[in-house]
């Protein structure tokens, strides 16, 4: 399968190019080498010719030096002296020749001092002798015995020829060996990179015929591809664009031209043409954008308006990034896109927001002013209710007196249900400002609030440490206050009230009731009662504003403590959950995520 991978892969191509260069390159060199060793070897063989043939010169000049002198002992003539004297500058000069032959060859340098040694001794001995010559006969004893060292030093001279010359041939015999040694292996390697080389051209070519039979089918692909993408921007509504920054030059697909109701290609000069139809008062936004496209890989995503060529006002967005192609080339590559039905949604949904901005305000104005003027009229009620009831209580009838305590019990909740009417409008205003605080803190103002209930119903509450957050404080101690207050007053007759509040850091994985945000983490603190709970199928109903499990004759309240509480969870980005069994009790949990 690797294999398989490897020869599709643009990869095997430029090996077996490489690979072939190589061999290429292998044969040459085997090639050169081979002529360097027939050079090397003839100049080798010439060397050693040279070697030999000086020597044999330089024994030649010895043998007539002492063929003179030979001469000059029998004849006594002078005349035969002649060859002895030439010998010994003729001697000196063939010396030198052989010795720079022989110049770093350790063995023929180490012969050539003997040799000199031998020569040096011999021509000592025949200069002797002619001086013994001189002065005494062939028969002196003295003569003969100088005469007979010189012919076994002549000797010696001889057998360091003969030695060298040898030594010369037996080195020109093993570099004659190497050389065919290497006659006879390189023809097999020049044969076999050859073939190797044939054999990768082969596949090469077939390789190369397949991805040209490719290339011919991905060229049709290209083409319904193109086409495809041409349907796909007349569908999609947008064009693209190329531009060559090396050379200025401008690319527009046809769907440009139709955005702008012309006909396909229809002028070739580029931005120029295109800024005829830019609206005259975003022309000079649109010429800033793009002459700030170079300081940037990408072009910023920009709208502008565009006048088309049948006066149609529409809102293009244009976006780009610069790419550079294989040649080197800077390209900036870019869509354009008609969002005059996104822009004009916009504007529509920005008018919207405006003016339902402006009804909240009104709302919110409405709601407090509302909930503020009914505390005068009430005031007054429970004024007039309260000296009718001092002044003219004991001469009403008993149906009088029944209405009076009506109206008094009306006028509280009517109070109550003001108040939690400021306190959940209060919750819901947009100005939060979040301090880092203690919770604990927070949760001794709320149990100081509630100190007056607490006390009448003997209640208990046990709590543990909690942290400090960053939290709106007036909004986390209302919170605080509600659901203790919700455990007071629903707390079970001549049965302790008990409260406990917990808490703990989690994450979300941890928690079933949370959405599973790996990356959230959340504070819980519940608070656990054991007051007359409810049905664990009202647990959600009980957060709805103005929802009440029970009767008002039996538990006073609006229904909207409960809601307060959600809105300020929600108003921190947390979550409230509630659990209850009839008879048992009730508990409440809080998450409040620990960036809020």
């Amino acid at each position: 399968m690797k294999l398989n991978a490897f020869y599709k892969s643009p990869i095997f191509l430029k090996s077996v190019f490489v690979v072939s260069i190589f061999a290429i390159f292998f044969i040459s060199a085997v090639t050169f080498k081979h002529i360097n060793l027939l050079n090397k070897s003839a100049t080798w063989v010439n060397h050693s010719y040279d070697v030999n043939l000086e020597l044999e010169r330089l024994f030649s000049y010895l043998k007539d030096s002492e063929t003179g002198q030979r001469g000059f002992l029998i004849t006594k003539d002078s005349t035969f002296l002649e060859p002895y004297i030439q010998a010994k500058e003729k001697i000196d000069r063939s010396f030198s020749i052989v010795k720079n032959y022989t110049k770093n060859d350790p063995a023929q340098e180490n012969n050539l001092r003997k040799l000199q040694l031998y020569i040096n001794k011999r021509q000592n001995y025949l200069s002797l002798t002619l001086h013994l010559s001189l002065k005494k006969g062939l028969n002196d004893k003295e003569l003969k015995e100088k005469l007979l060292v010189g012919k076994y030093t002549m000797d010696s001279v001889r057998s360091q020829i003969n030695t060298m010359i040898l030594l010369e041939k037996e080195t020109l015999k093993s570099r004659e060996l190497s050389y065919n040694d290497t006659i006879k292996v390189t023809p097999i390697f020049i044969y076999i990179t050859l073939l190797i080389t044939l054999v990768l051209i082969s596949v090469s070519y077939i390789r190369i015929n397949r991805d040209l039979e490719k290339l011919q089918v991905s060229n049709n692909r290209l083409t319904v591809l193109n086409e495809s993408s041409n349907l796909a921007e007349i569908v999609g509504n947008f064009g693209s664009w190329q531009l060559n920054i090396d050379t200025d030059q401008y690319t527009f697909s046809d769907n440009i031209y139709r955005l702008l109701g012309c006909e396909p290609q229809s002028f070739k000069n580029g931005q120029d043409d295109f800024l005829k139809y830019v609206h005259a008062e975003d022309r000079t936004y649109f010429e800033g954008i793009n002459s700030k496209r170079l300081e940037k890989e990408n072009l910023p995503s920009f709208t502008y308006r565009i006048i088309r060529k049948d006066k149609q006002l529409r809102y293009f967005r244009t976006t780009g990034r610069i790419v550079t192609n294989r040649s080197g080339q800077n390209i900036l590559i870019g869509t354009t896109s008609d969002v005059t039905d996104e822009v004009l949604a916009s504007l529509s949904l920005e008018q919207q927001n405006i003016e339902l901005e402006a009804s909240n305000k009104e709302l919110v104005a409405f709601n407090y002013v509302a909930s503020h003027d009914l505390q005068e009229p009430l005031r007054k009620i429970q004024t007039f209710i309260s000296r009718l009831s001092d002044k003219e209580y004991d001469s009403l009838s008993d149906s009088g007196k029944e209405y009076i305590t009506r109206i008094h019990s009306s006028v509280d909740r009517m109070r109550i249900l003001i108040d939690d009417l400021l306190q959940y409008s209060r919750a819901n205003k947009t100005e939060k400002v979040f301090e880092k605080v203690s919770l604990d803190t927070l949760l001794e103002n709320a149990k100081f609030d509630l100190a007056q209930s607490i006390e009448e119903k003997g209640a208990m509450i046990q709590s543990e440490a909690l942290p400090k957050m960053t939290v709106i404080p007036f909004q986390i101690q209302q919170l605080f206050i509600n659901l203790i207050g919700n455990s007071l007053k629903y707390s079970k007759e001549k049965v302790t009230p008990k409260i406990k509040i917990s808490c703990k850091k989690v994450t979300a994985l941890e928690e079933d009731l949370i959405p599973k945000n790996t990356k959230d983490k959340f504070y819980k603190i519940t608070f656990e009662d054991n007051g007359i709970g409810f049905e664990q199928e009202y647990a959600e109903k009980i957060f709805i504003l103005f929802n009440r499990l029970h009767n008002k004759n039996e538990y006073a309240g609006t229904g909207i403590g409960l809601a307060i509480c959600k809105k300020i969870v929600e108003n921190h980005k947390g979550y409230i959950f509630a659990e209850g069994k009839p008879n048992e009790g009730s508990k409440f949990t809080i998450y409040l995520s620990e960036d809020c």
